[in-house]
Order: C-alpha cells, then structure tokens, then sequence
C-alpha cells in the first residue's frame, strides 16, 4: 500500500491528511493560519501538521510517497511558486522547495479550487457535464473552469480567478488592489462586512445580541423578522447574482455549481437568488441555459481528485484529502 499527505493551504487553517492508494483519508492534522505572518513561518506550520498527519496514521515520512499542496491564488505547478495570492499575502513563494527541504519529499502545487472544480466535474455536482463552472465562497471567491472535460488555468496557471472581476468600479477595496470585485461582495468575508456595517447603522437591530458576527448573523436573524439583517441578505444575493450572471454570460457552461458554507442556507439563498440570474442572464430566452446546482462534494470522504491537473498518476489521491478539507473550511 502506498501513502501520500495531501495539504490544503486556506485563509483560515491549514490542514494536512494522509490518503492512501484507495483513496481513503487515514489521519488529519491541522493548525490556524494565523495571517498575515511570513511565508517561511505557514511553510513551518505545513511540514509540521504533515508529520503530524503522518504520526496519527501510524507512519513515518519514510512511509509517504510525496506530497501534494492545494492554495488559493496562481499556483505555477511547473515552478513549484505560488505566484501570487492576494488573500495569503504571497508574492512569489517558494513553497514547493519549502516542503521539498522541510520533509524530505517530493511535493506539487495546485490551485485548490481548480481541484475542487475537476473533483465536481469527475464525481460530484457537474458530473456528466461537458463544459462547468464551479465557484466557492469562502474567505475569498474561488473559481474553477472545465472546459471539454479539461481544467482551464490560462497561458499563466492564473486562469478562472472570478473572485476578481468587478462589480462596482467604486466598490470597497479587495486585497487584490482592484476595488469592487465579486469577492469583496460574495465571500464570507464580504457578508461579515456587510452585516457589521448594516448593525453600525441600525444599532437597535436584534443583530447586537450577537457576541461574535459570522457569515450565518444576517441568515440567523432574518428568520427572527429582523429588518436590518434581511437588509443585508437581499443586498448579499443582490450581489451574489451579479457575479453569477456576469460568469454565466462568459462560459455559458453547461452546469454552474456554488459552494462554501452560505450554501447551507439553502432556499433563502438560492431562490431569489436564481430569480435574479434567470431574468439577467443574456441567453435568457434560450431553450438551452446552465444549470445552477450546489456543490456536492463538502463533506464526501469518497472524492476523487483532479487527475487531470496533476503531474502523476496517484495524485488525484492527494486532491481527495485537499478537497475535503477545502470544502469543510468553506461551511463558515
């Protein structure tokens, strides 16, 4: 039997798993990101929560085949360098020497929502599908695009980044430098703002009850009749349309699938915020438009990994690890 680490690398955790050749998930480890800190300081937590993965499998690194890392941002996967991430601070990290030198083994890169979009494509919400988007809203906006069963990253590995086309040229700023982006409207992040600002404005909003804002406040206190948090969901699935119909009206896909923990929320969210897409979107009086599904791959300990975006053959083994802790850090 033979063993691999897969590591995804997030805004929020890093968290390492061991799978094996049957794609089975033996052990995990993880550790908060703790941004923003030096890049040298997340590639120590990495290679730590690897060999910690290992030891709760039984295993030693002598054991473990490579390693496979899955980041948000430009991962150059002929490099090795995440090239830019805006959310991690990044800007031409080193990080597949980092592991190489750390653990002793070889490692590859990957953009984990490329992954995550293949894994759909192959396994999940898009199966059967010719041509799919997969978008996921997290701390950041993540976008992956299939195309002919084949993952688009562009001439320069920076291919499919939704999360950075513009809503509103005057909009607040995104950590990319651009201001009004997708991201800064549909992330986690971004609906975190949007209530705290909703609440400085209403301060006698039900919403002040909340000791800690997260992404479910406005959805929570919607459904008590509070005016200010509904406020603030119709202006997220305001947005939230927006960027889909924008995608929508590029890539035309067959299947269009959202994923992260808003999408828990269910009809509240995803009714009004098809309506919305429906009327906008420019083939509306097709015969023939994308479906919008959610993502189904969260919480499945059976997904397969991007075969297509990986170097060799068992590395789809290792995207089935990233793309299961991907998804668990996407649900808020």
């Amino acid at each position: 039997m033979k063993y691999y680490i897969g590591i995804d690398l997030g805004g929020t955790n890093i968290v390492a798993g061991v799978v094996n050749e049957a794609y089975e998930i033996l052990a995990k480890a993880s550790v908060k990101t703790n941004l923003p800190r030096p890049e040298q300081e997340i590639a120590a937590d990495m290679a730590k929560v690897a060999k910690e993965a290992a030891e709760k499998a039984g295993l030693t690194m002598d054991q473990i085949e490579w390693v496979g890392i899955g980041t948000p941002g430009i991962a150059n996967s002929e490099t090795g360098i995440i090239e830019y991430s805006n959310n991690l601070g990044f800007v031409n990290t080193p990080m597949v020497k980092y592991m190489e030198d750390a653990l002793g083994k070889k490692a590859f890169i990957e953009n984990d929502a490329n992954a995550a979009a293949y894994g759909e494509y192959v396994a999940g919400a898009a199966k059967g599908a010719k041509n799919a988007v997969c978008i996921t809203l997290g701390t950041g906006v993540g976008g992956g695009i299939v195309i002919d069963g084949k993952i688009y990253s562009g001439s320069n590995f920076g291919g499919a980044e939704i999360g950075h086309t513009v809503i509103s040229v005057d909009g607040p700023q995104c950590t990319c430098g651009r201001k009004g982006c997708f991201e800064v409207y549909s992330s986690a992040t971004g609906l975190i703002r949007m209530t705290k600002e909703a609440l400085a404005e209403h301060p006698d909003s039900m919403m002040k009850e909340e000791e800690h804002i997260s992404g479910r406040t406005a959805f929570n206190y919607m459904r008590k009749g509070d005016a200010a948090a509904k406020e603030v969901v119709d202006k997220y699935i305001k947005y939230l349309a927006a960027g889909i119909t924008n995608t929508l009206n590029i890539f035309q896909p067959d299947v269009l699938c959202i994923g992260g923990g808003v999408c828990n929320e269910g009809d509240p969210l995803l009714l009004p915020m098809k309506e919305i897409v429906a009327r906008e979107n420019y083939t509306r009086n097709s015969k023939k438009n994308a479906e919008i599904v959610i993502a189904k791959l969260g919480n499945d300990a059976g997904i397969i990994g991007a075969e297509e975006t990986l170097k060799i053959v068992f590395q789809r083994a290792i995207f089935h690890c990233l793309r299961l802790s991907y998804y668990n850090r996407k649900r808020r």
